[in-house]
Formats: structure tokens, C-alpha cells, sequence
């Protein structure tokens, strides 16, 4: 099985501080990973530079069956090419019903003029009750987003996300401030969406990570230290000594 997304040698530096150091990474088409590391290890700078965000001083990005490099790209044209990021605070437009917030996902694409004249058909309503349904909120879809506990607007982002129908969903620390119930429906939601697509999370939480059951790939001074399963990076010495041995 061929990589969808593969990083090689990707080193960048931010006044003299090496932030990502030769850093290669690839992730199959459908397959859940879970990225950790200390903080500084390089895990945010690594989702900047997949998104366009962050340009590197050397390597490659290549995205897709064709191959296509990355770092020749916009922001936005990442995103369109099917590279989804959900970042540690949601964004929600809070003063907006759950449905209108997946419908204005669902048209994010067009140009300005485009969306002046834009009216939804039913097949976008079909879309955004689907959307709902698929991250949880398919009783919310009347409710201002406002309303929505702290879980409830991940979820609610992460639907956004898919409305764009993106390859790859980069997931920064989704577990942070949700209630156990909460955790345990979003460890359900990563899982199921990544049968379809690559999705990869970034997470301090060692018990959230535990129950993606999934490979995790651990960062350090922005290379890859270790990589598989919780259980054997874990048991790594130089693992235990620059991350989990820290109070």
C-alpha cells in the first residue's frame, strides 16, 4: 500500500532553533496515527508545514497517488487538494444554528460572488443531516452552536472539516478539557473516520491515545525517535528518558 501522505527530510529553523530536524513521516490512505513527543518536539511545526502554514528550509511533502509536492502550494490549496487541519480550540460560528454551521462548511469553497448567489437544493440539507449524524449532533442540528458543550463543538468542527470531504484530517489535542463521555465518543468518531481516510492526532494524553489502539509515531528536537504501537514505544529507553520519564 502506497503512502498518501509522505514527508522526507524536512528540516526547518526559527532564529537559529532547529524546529524539525531531517524529519521524514508517511501515513497510509486509510490508518489512524497517533503523533507525541514533549513539548518543542517539533509536533505543531510538523501540522504547519502539511498545511502550507509553515514553509521548510529542505525536503519534500507529497500528497496523493500523483504525488503531488505540497510545499508548492497555498493554504487554501492545500485544503482543496484534501488536507483537513481541526485545531486544540474549536472554531464555530457561535451565534449560528449546528446546521447552518455545516451548511456554510459545505459551500467553503466558492468564490466570493459564488456564494452571494448561492442557495442550498436538498441535497445540501441530505448533506448536512448526514454530517450530523456521522459526528454525533444529528439531535442538535436547530441549536445555536453557542449552546454546544466544549465537546460538542469539536464534534461540530470536526463535521465542518468533512463537509469538505478532505484525504487526511490533521487533529490537534482533541481530547483536551472533554468529560469522560465525551472522550470516549470522539475515540469512537477518530476510529470510524479513519476507515474511510488518513487521520492523524496529536496528543499530550497517554490514556486517550491508548484507546485509539492505533499506531503512534513519537517525536524529539523534530525528528522521529520511535515509532508503533503505545505499548512498544513506550518501553523505549531513550523514549522513557526524554518524554515519559518527566515528572
Amino acid at each position: 500500500m502506497s503512502a498518501l501522505l509522505e514527508v522526507s527530510g524536512i528540516s526547518v529553523t526559527f532564529d537559529g532553533f532547529r524546529a524539525i530536524n531531517n524529519l521524514s513521516f508517511e501515513i497510509g490512505p486509510a490508518e489512524l496515527r497517533a503523533v507525541i513527543g514533549p513539548n518543542g518536539a517539533g509536533k505543531t511545526t510538523f501540522m504547519d508545514i502539511v498545511t502550507g502554514k509553515t514553509r521548510p528550509d529542505s525536503g519534500k511533502v507529497l500528497f496523493g497517488e500523483r504525488s503531488v509536492n505540497l510545499l508548492g502550494m497555498t493554504e487554501a490549496q492545500i485544503a482543496r487538494a484534501g488536507v483537513g487541519r481541526k485545531f486544540q480550540r474549536p472554531t464555530v460560528f457561535e451565534d449560528q444554528s449546528v446546521a447552518e454551521n455545516l451548511m456554510m462548511a459545505l459551500k467553503a469553497d466558492r468564490g466570493p460572488f459564488a456564494v452571494l448567489r448561492w442557495r442550498p437544493r436538498p441535497e445540501h440539507h441530505a448533506r448536512v443531516a448526514e454530517l450530523a449524524s456521522e459526528v454525533g449532533l444529528a439531535d442538535h442540528l436547530p441549536r445555536k452552536a453557542g449552546e454546544l458543550s466544549h465537546g460538542q463543538k469539536q464534534w461540530l468542527e470536526i463535521g465542518m472539516l468533512l463537509a469538505q470531504e478532505p484525504r487526511l484530517l490533521l487533529v490537534d489535542e482533541p481530547a483536551a478539557g472533554m468529560t469522560l463521555a465525551e472522550r470516549e465518543h470522539t475515540t469512537r468518531l477518530l476510529v470510524d473516520l479513519a476507515k474511510t481516510r488518513a487521520v492523524v492526532v496529536v496528543e499530550h494524553d497517554m490514556d486517550f491515545v491508548r484507546r485509539l489502539a492505533c499506531k503512534v509515531t513519537v517525536l524529539h528536537e523534530g525528528a522521529v525517535l520511535a515509532e508503533g504501537s503505545l505499548d512498544h514505544v513506550t518501553r523505549n529507553p531513550a523514549v522513557i528518558e526524554v518524554y515519559l520519564g518527566r515528572g
